[in-house]
């Protein structure tokens, strides 16, 4: 006889709704558009003065209007990087055509991944403090600067009782609350989760990456032989899951299935990657293992790519070693050649990626790729979108302190299945 847990198991985990907030616009549409027709968001950083520092691009999110998503919540009350999760929530729950007051709220949970949390909230204490004008921490520091309140003001946003997570897994963290979201939903413990990652750009992250010089001086280049680093970047995506059989049975349209995932820490170093990327690795071959899916069934690979000489090198190694002599077979981008690193968000806006990827039948390219390397010798989709079947997409992300989400995406056949 079958088991309740056997159920839940059987049920495949399915995405119905998607909302971004990024750097080449706000919503999936003007994302998915940007990522074809070539737009990049990198610009001067207007946030803070970077006269003092060697490089002067980021990739800000502008023309963004809070007071349009926050509806319970006033825009003055929660941080820059909690208003981007609250824009993408509603547009992922929109999209997912969710009437939430029908919902049983305690049965509706959140997760999210960030890697900063709110650092704005701390800058601007610290420019107080310098100009003297300081006299005592307010309430509304205590109330808009702990991370865990960007998941928390989602949910109170929205009017949402279910479990309640944040996932400060830094540039994975978006793929790790994505993993997170498909435990609670095959446990039973959720019907429905909002799955994601934020970040706001700030002073904070701009300065460590600086005094890394791991900042390019104008574009991001993924996997190209003359990239010169990556560009920090803010953002925010979330993605609505629930079982196919709920989904089907409220005629939703399914955008694609979470099949699996893997997780992994190269246990290496702080900021360095493991120098064979045996890490990476591993998390690419626990995705595959948990999701049931061959090495030969992978259509394409949505990179981390960050375009720094040794990340791109070692994700390179990393797919080499995993897939071997099929790699050369299994095309692979970055989506940070036009959005630079959104951090927390970045995986999770990459999820956003895969699902249109898988919907469209079409891969985006990697932006900038102008000359082959030989170190990074993979079909790096270089000319522009390119049309081709996706059936299984993999999803690579990395992390500072060798944090390593690999996730793998399907394509659900079927009546419910977003048309074109």
């Amino acid at each position: 006889m079958e088991s309740a847990r056997d159920r839940l198991l059987s049920d495949p985990i399915v995405i119905t709704g998607l909302g971004a907030v990024t750097p080449i616009g706000a919503g999936v549409d003007a994302l998915w558009q940007g990522l074809l027709e070539g737009r990049h968001g990198f610009g001067p950083v207007r946030s803070f003065d970077t006269s003092a520092y060697p490089v002067h691009v980021g990739a800000e999110v502008h023309d963004f209007e809070p007071e349009r998503w926050l509806q319970s919540l006033g825009p003055q009350g929660v941080g820059r990087a909690t208003q981007l999760a609250i824009a993408a929530a509603r547009m992922a729950v929109a999209d997912a055509a969710l009437d939430l007051a029908a919902l049983d709220a305690t049965r509706v949970g959140v997760a999210m991944g960030t890697t900063s949390g709110e650092p704005r909230e701390v800058e601007q204490l610290n420019d107080l403090y310098l100009d003297g004008r300081l006299e005592a921490l307010g309430d509304e520091f205590i109330g808009r600067y702990p991370s865990h309140l960007i998941p928390a003001f989602v949910a109170v946003e929205l009017g949402l009782q279910g479990p309640n997570t944040l996932l400060p897994a830094a540039c994975a963290a978006g793929n790790y609350a994505l993993a997170h979201a498909l435990d609670q939903l095959r446990d039973g413990e959720v019907d429905l989760m909002l799955a994601g990652g934020s970040d706001a750009f700030s002073r904070i992250t701009y300065t460590g990456f600086a005094r890394l010089r791991a900042i390019a001086p104008e574009v991001v280049q993924p996997f190209d032989k003359g990239r010169k680093g990556m560009i920090p970047g803010e953002g925010a995506a979330m993605l609505v899951l629930e079982r196919a059989s709920s989904a089907r049975a409220r005629g939703a349209r399914i955008w694609a299935e979470v099949a699996g995932y893997g997780l992994s820490c190269d246990a290496h170093h702080m900021t360095a990657a493991h120098p064979e990327g045996a890490g990476a690795a591993r998390a690419m071959e626990v995705a595959l293992e948990t999701s049931g899916i061959g090495r030969e069934e992978v259509s394409w690979i949505s990179a981390h790519g960050t375009g720094t000489p040794t990340n791109d090198r070692l994700e390179t190694a990393a797919v080499r070693r995993v897939f071997g002599d099929a790699a050369d077979g299994v095309p692979i981008s970055s989506i940070k050649g036009n959005l630079g690193h959104t951090m927390g968000a970045a995986s999770a806006i990459e999820a956003v990626v895969c699902a249109l990827a898988i919907h469209h039948q079409t891969v985006p390219p990697t932006l900038n790729y102008r000359e082959p390397d030989p170190q990074c010798d993979l079909d790096c989709v270089p000319e522009g979108p390119r049309r081709m079947p996706v059936r299984v997409a993999m999803s690579n992300a990395y992390a500072f302190g060798g944090n390593n989400a690999s996730v793998i995406f399907r394509r659900v056949p079927g009546p419910v299945e977003a048309s074109a």
